[in-house]
């Protein structure tokens, strides 16, 4: 069968340095226990140093051509190759229920989604690792007071522990990305509940990263819509403070807060 072309409209950028490929593959070792997905395995460069892991792997591929590829260079792997769009998917059922390391190079226009995703399977996966575009890997990464801080190091920092372990140059692709790519990992903190409304937490941070430049006594007043809070609710400490400035245990302070004040004027 003859090597895949890269599909624009599937964001496909096939990495071709074996060297970052069975790089990429070790960072799974931190999970050794557990069976691996790999999201996105196209022709199978990372593919071929995760089966020989001693974890059961899964790929899960929404492109047809690359699965049939797959299914020819990797036939140990026929029946565990998932012709499936991975955001569509049910994760409870890929391993019946087991815990799995989630892995790949994934598509730069959909990661954000795809660790959004991860979140919502977050007791099913205690670990993620693989390569993403360098800017969304700095912002998960990122710490308080940094301009790269925003929504998804909130949100996934509230539950994993991220590295960002290596950045890699655009010329190792086909075709080459027009950006830096960047390996990282994240293994779970230990947390099992935030202390507040999770839901509460997402939409807080999100209200008030939508509108970074402003403090939080503007950007939270959304939250309100056909509620007037209390004067004081305005006037507490740190409510002149801007998103960016606030940890991740800040933010479930403040989400208790609001869940008080939303409460308080509940009929």
């Amino acid at each position: 069968m003859k090597p895949v072309k890269p599909k624009k409209n599937l964001g496909q950028h096939f990495l071709t340095d074996l060297d970052i490929a069975r790089r990429i593959a070790d960072t799974v070792d931190a999970c050794p226990d557990i069976p691996v997905l790999e999201i996105g395995p196209g022709m199978g460069v990372l593919t071929q140093y995760l089966v020989k892991k001693p974890q059961e792997v899964k790929a899960v591929e929404i492109d047809a051509e690359s699965v049939g590829y797959l299914h020819e260079h990797f036939p140990t792997l026929r029946d565990r190759v998932i012709g499936e769009d991975f955001l569509r998917m049910d994760l409870a059922d890929v391993f019946g229920g087991r815990p799995f390391v989630l892995t790949g190079n994934y598509p730069y226009d959909i990661s954000s989604q795809i660790f959004f995703k991860m979140l919502d399977f977050k007791d099913l996966i205690p670990c993620c690792t693989g390569m993403i575009q360098r800017e969304v890997a700095l912002r998960m990464a990122s710490a308080p007071g940094n301009r790269d801080y925003g929504i998804l190091s909130v949100l996934i920092q509230a539950w994993y522990d991220v590295e960002y372990l290596f950045t890699v140059d655009e010329g190792v692709f086909n075709p080459p990305p027009k950006v830096k790519s960047a390996v990282i990992r994240m293994m779970r903190n230990g947390v099992t509940d935030l202390g507040c409304d999770e839901k509460l937490f997402k939409r807080v941070v999100k209200a008030v990263f939508n509108q970074r430049r402003k403090m939080l006594r503007v950007s939270l007043r959304q939250l309100f819509a056909g509620q007037q809070p209390a004067p004081e609710f305005y006037q507490q400490d740190g409510m002149t403070r801007r998103p960016e400035q606030l940890s991740v245990a800040e933010f479930v302070d403040l989400t208790n807060i609001v869940e008080k004040e939303l409460n308080r004027g509940a009929p």
